[in-house]
């Protein structure tokens, strides 16, 4: 039939009764289509993409960085308080009724080991003597080193370590013979014990046995030198009253001893004595450490603000530099939805970048700070899994509105200005 033939009824043509040819559909985009298109706008603007991304990599590096310093310096403290152990207890003079110094009674010790949760007791006593490296130095100058009585089974209680030498024994306790905290032993210049080694101390030379490590639970023991009870009272003059006694007790039973110490080792003036847990000083000092970290992490969520704005006008640019890409997309069949779905992948693929790499960064901050510290590196999964989805969620917000804006474009207007 021809077109010009017209029908013998109508007299119209046949052809304009026909139904219109349907309007082709738009191609679906899968998964992998939506990132080869997000990812082919970010390959197009590598520096700009790079910078942006960076923005956010700081932000999250900033966080597990952070993150992973405070959980390794946690992880190394439970470390060395599970060493050291949180059972020590410690039982010292504190003011009399009158202001003056209070006297804990030489028979406090005793009565503190009749508790039946104490496991060990040891005590420190101080003296007036002073320790010098020869008898030629003035007496003035003492450098602030102590000298202190100490009994046998100190070692034991405070669970203290030697570098060298040997402790106090039954027999060197009642003869000049000294052992050195890390402390004093540098002070005075001295290195190893042995028979040859020996300081002036009193009116005497004492002959340095044994050299004590660095004592983190009981850091004022590195500037002492401990000689022997017995040769104390008899050489320098001690009055036999413990200064401090060092108390190990059951860990299940620490904070109900803890209560009857003052009351036990003083039972005539108990409110005359100070009982403290060394391990709580450590925790304190973990929990302003904490305060800091608080602030820096801060100083990281808005490090990972500012690289969220960042995303944001990269995107808006990206939508007014590519106004004739959008244009020909929707003419040639794209819709509103998949023209909405490319920049917010975008979006979401630049924030991932930039989220990774601040995660690996951060991690390599980590290690860096754990291996100079001589720590076990720690960086929580929840951390890292944190990091990457704060970046996808702001990476979201970011690139929604430039993809919505990209999305409402018009053809004609779009293909108008290219």
């Amino acid at each position: 039939m021809s077109l010009t033939t017209t029908d013998r009824d109508t007299g119209r043509p046949p052809w304009r009764d026909l139904p219109p040819p349907p309007r082709p559909k738009a191609a679906r985009m899968g998964p992998a289509d939506v990132v080869r298109v997000g990812g082919s706008g970010l390959r197009a603007r590598p520096m700009r993409v790079f910078l942006s991304a960076l923005g956010i990599a700081i932000g999250i590096a900033a966080m597990i960085g952070v993150v992973g310093i405070s959980t390794s310096s946690t992880h190394d403290l439970n470390q060395r308080l599970a060493a050291l152990g949180t059972n020590l207890l410690t039982v010292s003079p504190g003011e009399s009724f009158d202001g003056g110094q209070a006297h804990l009674p030489t028979t406090s010790l005793a009565m503190i080991r009749d508790i039946p949760e104490v496991e060990t007791v040891s005590a420190l006593g101080k003296t007036s003597a002073k320790v010098y490296r020869n008898d030629h130095v003035p007496v003035a100058q003492s450098g602030g080193l102590r000298v202190t009585a100490a009994r046998t089974d100190l070692l034991a209680a405070i669970g203290a370590e030697l570098t060298d030498g040997t402790w106090l024994n039954a027999a060197t306790s009642r003869y000049p013979a000294v052992v050195l905290g890390s402390h004093a032993a540098e002070q005075l210049g001295i290195h190893y014990a042995g028979p040859e080694v020996k300081v002036w101390l009193g009116d005497r030379w004492f002959t340095v046995v044994g050299l004590l490590a660095p004592n983190e639970l009981l850091p004022d023991l590195d500037s002492n030198a401990m000689v022997g009870w017995a040769v104390a009272e008899e050489e320098l003059g001690f009055d036999g009253y413990p200064t401090s006694v060092y108390t190990r007790v059951e860990e299940s039973a620490v904070g109900d001893v803890q209560a009857k110490l003052g009351a036990t080792a003083n039972p005539e003036f108990p409110n005359e004595v100070d009982v403290s847990r060394p391990s709580d000083v450590l925790a304190a000092k973990e929990a302003t450490d904490d305060t800091l970290s608080g602030l820096l992490l801060g100083l990281g969520g808005v490090s990972l603000l500012v690289g969220g704005v960042g995303v944001a006008n990269t995107m808006v640019i990206s939508v007014l530099e590519r106004r004739s890409e959008i244009g020909l997309r929707r003419s040639l069949g794209a819709t509103r939805g998949q023209i909405r779905t490319q920049f917010l992948a975008e979006a979401l693929l630049l924030s991932a970048l930039g989220g990774i790499g601040g995660v690996l960064l951060g991690i390599g901050v980590t290690i860096a700070y754990a291996s100079y510290q001589g720590m076990s590196t720690v960086v929580p999964v929840w951390a890292m899994a944190g990091g990457i989805g704060a970046t996808l969620v702001i990476g979201g917000l970011a690139g929604f509105y430039p993809a919505l804006r990209a999305a409402r474009l018009p053809p004609t207007e779009a293909l108008a200005t290219s």
